[in-house]
């Protein structure tokens, strides 16, 4: 091979490694620690299921989750660390009555299912997973956004306090299992 073809082949893979890692960078919201928090792709859907399996009673259809996807990517968003996807968080838009004024039709952004593996917890990968969710949400008009939450999560309720969800009411057996459910909300001001 002559230099000058050496040289094309070198530039056109030196190209290739920064197209991609421009791509790459480009869908990274932000770090926590090793973790990227990132929007996921139809390839995620996989390990979604799985996570949303082993963490939560409440499951869903693998058709659910791609119509979620594809509803509102910008705010179906994974966490993934060392290419294993640890957690992701997945929302709706729906029309109906606000959660804080007495009159009036909204925009609401719905927490339809948020979960972060075990051994991943406590690291700050679901605050950042819902703020990044929030700002997907905000991207797309909401007024609000709402949530249910067990009642005896108390971490989940007071990571929800602190980026300023309020407890609005209290959902009877909400769960299958019979467990209430907080009904919080959050107003865009």
């Amino acid at each position: 091979m002559s230099l000058q073809t050496q040289k094309s082949v070198y530039l056109i893979r030196l190209n290739n490694l920064f197209s991609s890692l421009s791509v790459s960078l480009q869908s990274i919201l932000r770090k926590v620690g090793d973790c990227v928090i990132r929007h996921c792709s139809y390839s995620d859907l996989r390990s979604v299921v799985e996570i949303n399996s082993v963490t939560l009673p409440e499951h869903y259809t693998d058709y659910f989750f791609e119509s979620i996807l594809k509803e509102l990517p910008e705010s179906f968003i994974v966490a993934e660390t060392n290419q294993k996807i640890v957690g992701y968080i997945m929302c709706k838009i729906e029309f109906g009555f606000s959660n804080f004024r007495k009159l009036g039709f909204v925009k609401k952004g719905h927490v339809v299912s948020v979960a972060v593996l075990q051994e991943y917890r406590g690291k700050g990968i679901g605050r950042s997973l819902l703020v990044e969710a929030i700002n997907g949400l905000a991207g797309r008009k909401s007024d609000e956004i709402y949530l249910e939450v067990r009642v005896s999560n108390d971490l989940a309720v007071k990571m929800y306090q602190s980026i300023d969800f309020i407890i609005k009411s209290k959902l009877r057996s909400y769960y299958r299992d019979g467990e209430d459910a907080y009904l919080m909300a959050f107003e865009f001001g």
